[in-house]
């Protein structure tokens, strides 16, 4: 006897046997695996710490990247290369560079570097589209988690439509979930649909213990797109800039307030000369405490943004940030007193940090 069936399509031979009789799906992920690994390389990136001593220390940290040009940019993400004072690609052929930063984007956790190798030594990961992925359709993990070699990993898309609160603090929007094993030194690496085509960047895990626990999270590959020509362009992406500083309007301070509405977004401060104050918009005037809460009250509370009512801060951010600086909006606001306006705001640059 030379091997065993196992099933009715898996064949394991014994040492020295004949080949294996692979599935569709098996055959699927090698071809992926042979054609595109090549194409994701090993960050290693170089921050300075000081220690008790208050003595600069160099630290190291480790990432993926895919390979996006031929040119030698590569996408990753911006936690990977924050704060680096040296950036180094290692490429699947083993050869290493001096990579440089083109340009990065805390608030997607999107990042450009650049490394000057020959076209020739480049797999370019080619970029398909994030907007009609379906649960349960095939996600595959490309990476090079301890800077070993690169490995995969595959699962499904679990959930779309998530939304991360990145380290800068505001909102990513349509973040893939899946189960396919994001493992430390993966973030960056891109996430691969059954074709071949990269439909979202590897960037963070949700686990109790630091362990995969089959909780994983990519940015969609259509975020990176939209500010991957500014990045490489300009070092930043622009984002519209309304001026302001918002809260969310709750139902216990709209009636201790007595506003004519329970939900909304309070205004509690306009920058000086800003978009929102050119418009008209005002911020509040007074603090005052309505149960355990500080409140600055006297400002506007916006209650429509484009026509579309608003209930939270979050959806003014989200709602701003489908536009571009110089663009209109119209709001509908609630005056102090009760009375209801409209307002014409053009959107500036949000300055840069």
């Amino acid at each position: 006897m030379t091997g065993l069936i196992l099933g009715l399509f898996c064949f394991i031979p014994w040492a020295g046997g004949s080949a294996v009789a692979m599935t569709e799906d098996e055959r699927n992920n090698i071809d992926l695996y042979e054609r595109l690994a090549p194409g994701v390389v090993n960050i290693t990136s170089t921050v300075m710490e000081h220690d008790f001593f208050f003595n600069a220390v160099p630290r190291q940290g480790a990432g993926s990247g895919s390979v996006i040009d031929s040119r030698g940019y590569i996408l990753t993400n911006h936690h990977v290369i924050e704060d680096a004072r040296k950036l180094e690609v290692t490429l699947a052929d083993g050869n290493k560079y001096t990579a440089r930063l083109i340009g990065s984007d805390p608030d997607t956790d999107i990042a450009v570097v650049k490394i000057d190798a020959k076209k020739a030594n480049l797999v370019v990961i080619p970029m398909g589209s994030s907007e009609n992925l379906k649960v349960g359709q095939k996600a595959i993990a490309i990476g090079n988690p301890f800077g070993l070699g690169q490995t995969l990993t595959t699962g499904v898309i679990s959930s779309i439509g998530r939304t991360l609160r990145s380290s800068s603090g505001t909102l990513v929007e349509d973040v893939i979930q899946t189960d396919a094993s994001i493992n430390p030194g993966n973030s960056g690496g891109p996430l691969i649909d059954s074709s071949g085509k990269m439909i979202g960047i590897n960037t963070a895990i949700f686990s109790p213990t630091g362990a995969n626990v089959g909780i994983g999270f990519a940015i969609p590959v259509d975020t990176a797109k939209r500010v991957l020509d500014e990045l490489i362009e300009k070092g930043y992406y622009a984002y519209p800039w309304m001026g302001v500083s918002l809260m969310t309007l709750s139902a216990d301070v709209a009636r201790a307030l007595k506003l004519p509405s329970d939900t909304g977004v309070l205004v509690v401060e306009v920058v000086p000369r800003g978009p929102a104050d050119r418009a008209g918009l005002r911020g509040g005037t007074s603090r005052v405490q309505v149960g355990n809460k500080i409140v600055v009250v006297g400002g506007d509370v916006i209650v429509e943004m484009n026509g579309r009512r608003v209930t939270d801060a979050d959806t003014v951010i989200r709602e701003t940030r489908k536009f571009r600086p110089g663009d209109r909006v119209e709001l509908e606001i609630i005056r102090s007193g009760g009375a209801r306006k409209f307002l014409s705001l053009v959107l500036g640059e949000q300055p840069k940090r």
